[in-house]
C-alpha cells in the first residue's frame, strides 16, 4: 500500500479533479510485486487498469492492492471492478472507500458479489491525507480550504502601522512558494491587496502559478494592482461593482453568504484554495467553519502590539475553541511551521 501511495503522488497536477490513485498486482505466494500502475492523466486509464495491463496476463489468483476503492460505474472509462473480476484477481486490498456517491461501497459490493475477497482500511489515514481535496469535494460540494499565516510568537501578522515584511525568514518564504504550487487557487482579500500589493504567483522554476481569487465586496481594489497584471492566469474577482471587469477577470457578485460563495467557486471548477489574507478574512473563514487546514509559519519575534492573524470569533467557552488535529511541526532554521487539520 505504501508503494501505491508513492505511485499515486506522481499524478499530482495531472488528474484533478480526479483522485490520486496507485495500484499494484501482487503475488502472495512468492511475496513479489508483478506489476504497478497509477492514474496518469485526467480521462485516461485508471490505476487498476494500468496495473492489470502491465501484468500482461499474469493476474489469475493474484492480489490487487489499490489506495482507493475501484469504481463500479461508467464514467470517462469503463468500470474498474469489471476488469478486476474478468482478470481473475482473487483478493483486493484497498485503503479507503470512495466518497463519490456513484461509487461509495458499490465497488466493494460488486467485487464481493463476484467472490473476490476485499480487505479495506489498510493505511487509510495516509490515503485520506493524500486525497484530502477529493474527499472534501465529494462529501460537501465545497473546495478544500487551507489557511496560511506568517506570525510572530505573539500571533501578530503586522505591526500597528501595517508593516509586515518580513516576519519570517527566507527559507520559510520559500516553503510558502512550494505550498502555493500545490494548490489550484490562491485567495486573498482587499485589505491584503491594498496593504501589500502582492503578486500571488509562484516563483519556482517550471511551476504553474495558481488561479487568483480576490475578495473585494466593497469594490476597493483598482485594476492597477499587481494581482491583475498576468493575463495568462485565471483571475476571479468577488465584488459588487457594476463596472465591467478586465477581459481576463471573471466576476462574481457577493450575496453576503460565504458558504454559498464557496459552493459557487466549486461549481466553477475550484477544488482547492490556499488563503493568504488578513485578520478580517481569516476570522470570517474560521468563524464560519470553512477552513480545513492551517499552516502557520512562526518567527521567534515578539511585537507586543500589532495586528493579530485572527480576532473576534466570539468564543465564550474554552470547550468551544477551534481545535486542530494531526499536528505536524517542522523547524525551518530559526522559524518553525505548525500544520494541523481543523477538528470538525
Amino acid at each position: 500500500m505504501q508503494k501505491c501511495i508513492s505511485l499515486a503522488k506522481k499524478a499530482k497536477g495531472k488528474v484533478e479533479p480526479n483522485p490520486y490513485v496507485g495500484a499494484v498486482v501482487y503475488d502472495e505466494d512468492s511475496d513479489s510485486i508483478i506489476s504497478c500502475g497509477y492514474h496518469q492523466k485526467f480521462g485516461s486509464n485508471h490505476a487498476e487498469v494500468n496495473a492489470i495491463n502491465n501484468a500482461k496476463g499474469n493476474t489469475k489468483n493474484k492480489t490487487l492492492i489499490v489506495n482507493l476503492e475501484p469504481c463500479s460505474h461508467w464514467g470517462k472509462t469503463p468500470p474498474c471492478a469489471d476488469l478486476i473480476i474478468e482478470s481473475g484477481i482473487k483478493k483486493v486490498v484497498i485503503a479507503q472507500v470512495d466518497p463519490n456517491p456513484s461509487v461509495n461501497k458499490k465497488g466493494v459490493k460488486k467485487l464481493t458479489d463476484a467472490g473476490i475477497e476485499v480487505i479495506s482500511g489498510v493505511l487509510e489515514k495516509e490515503a485520506r491525507e493524500l486525497n484530502k481535496v477529493f474527499n472534501k469535494n465529494f462529501s460537501t460540494n465545497l473546495p478544500y480550504i487551507m489557511l496560511k499565516t506568517a506570525t510572530t510568537l505573539d500571533s501578530k501578522i503586522a505591526l500597528e502601522n501595517g508593516k509586515s515584511k518580513w516576519i519570517t525568514n527566507e527559507k520559510a518564504r520559500q516553503a510558502v512558494q512550494k505550498l502555493r504550487s500545490e494548490y489550484q487557487a490562491i485567495m486573498t482579500a482587499s485589505g491584503t491587496v491594498l496593504a501589500d500589493n502582492p503578486r500571488l504567483d509562484v516563483r519556482i522554476k517550471n511551476k504553474k502559478s495558481p488561479i487568483r481569487i480576490i475578495f473585494d465586496p466593497n469594490n476597493k481594489i483598482p485594476f492597477s494592482c499587481n494581482v491583475f497584471k498576468n493575463d495568462s492566469v485565471r483571475i476571479i474577482l468577488i465584488n459588487n461593482s457594476k463596472i465591467p471587469c478586465m477581459n481576463n477577470v471573471e466576476q462574481i457578485k457577493f450575496s453576503g453568504n460565504y458558504t454559498l460563495l464557496f459552493k459557487d467557486l466549486y461549481k466553477r471548477g475550484i477544488y482547492s484554495i490556499m488563503v493568504e489574507a488578513g485578520v478580517g478574512f481569516n476570522s470570517m473563514l474560521l468563524k464560519n467553519k470553512l477552513v480545513d487546514e492551517i499552516n502557520q509559519f512562526v518567527a521567534p519575534k515578539i511585537f507586543g502590539s500589532g495586528i493579530n492573524f485572527v480576532q473576534n470569533i466570539e468564543i465564550s467557552k474554552i470547550d468551544d475553541a477551534i481545535e486542530l488535529d494531526d499536528i505536524y511541526i517542522r523547524k525551518i532554521d530559526d522559524n518553525f511551521l505548525i500544520n494541523g487539520k481543523i477538528r470538525k
